[in-house]
């Protein structure tokens, strides 16, 4: 395996190994905030109230955790290379690096593009995945398996059922991937100037303080990009939820508007805390591992 199979091979290993631990921790979230959108009454005080047991908060962790570990494998491997490829095409002899990360230092314009293409091409690859994982966590339906809800999405919806709410999903997750990256990567400067941190010898943090650093950046980042692409959540899930229902974009904003603009931002709380969580524990994972 040459050294450059070796590295990308890495950031593989890295994305999976964060993305499947966040989202087994943190799949009540995901499934809570899933049931708050699906109908304007309700709230997470009557789905918790709903719940007969603990053990369902973790339901559709499966899909999920396929979904999150493949796609999160994906994206930042895809991710990795397209910046790297900019730091070559720019002739840097030798990408620079953040005192916490051994991942390129690029532009903001360059850090917003290359997320947003990435984070559109693994979230069509990966959006079968996306429609079974919402469907599961919803209690409009009751699969007891995956073979049994791609049956019958295949059946009721054909192919193009795998792929409703698609528009919706990339406009929340391609301008999400954009300025998350963008500010993940200028916080990871910031911060150990404002935190007051000291280097090692060699100019790099401890592995504790990178830590922290890489872990502070991913929740500040996480919790602006996820204020910003919020209505396209929404969006999102009630089209792959009701799909006779909400059957367009703009259809369904159209009617989310009429009844109030607040439903809009729907769950955003319970997306605040499972993003900034999931940026959090994936990111750390992610960077500590690369450098290895």
């Amino acid at each position: 395996m040459s050294k450059n199979e070796q590295k990308t091979t890495r950031h593989l290993v890295a994305g999976f190994a964060g993305g499947l631990t966040s989202a087994v921790c943190l799949q009540p979230l995901d499934l809570i905030k899933t049931r708050v959108q699906q109908s304007r009454n309700s709230s997470i005080t009557s789905v918790l109230q709903s719940m007969t047991s603990v053990r369902q908060l973790w339901r559709g962790t499966l899909p999920s955790a396929l979904r999150t570990s493949v796609g999160s494998a994906m994206y930042l491997s895809t991710l990795h290379l397209g910046r790297l490829n900019v730091s070559r095409l720019k002739k840097i002899q030798a990408p620079i690096f953040n005192a916490s990360s051994k991942l390129p230092k690029l532009s903001a314009y360059e850090n917003i593009s290359i997320g947003m293409v990435s984070r559109a091409l693994v979230g069509f690859i990966t959006m079968p995945i996306t429609v079974v994982k919402v469907r599961f966590e919803s209690n409009l339906y009751n699969y007891v398996s995956m073979k049994e809800a791609i049956v019958e999405i295949l059946k009721n919806d054909g192919v193009r059922g795998f792929f409703r709410g698609f528009g919706a999903t990339c406009l929340r997750d391609a301008p999400y991937a954009g300025l998350y990256i963008s500010s993940y990567e200028q916080l990871k400067s910031v911060l150990p100037i404002l935190m007051r941190i000291k280097l090692e010898s060699n100019k790099e943090l401890s592995h504790l303080s990178s830590g922290i650093i890489n872990s502070s950046s991913a929740i500040l980042a996480s919790i602006f990009a996820t204020c910003v692409t919020a209505p396209f959540d929404t969006i999102k899930t009630r089209m792959q939820l009701s799909p006779g229902k909400y059957k367009t974009f703009t259809q369904t904003s159209g009617m989310l508007y009429n009844e109030s603009w607040l439903l809009f931002f729907n769950g955003l709380s319970l997306r605040l805390i499972r993003k900034a969580g999931s940026a959090a524990i994936a990111w750390c994972i992610y960077e500590e591992l690369v450098k290895l």
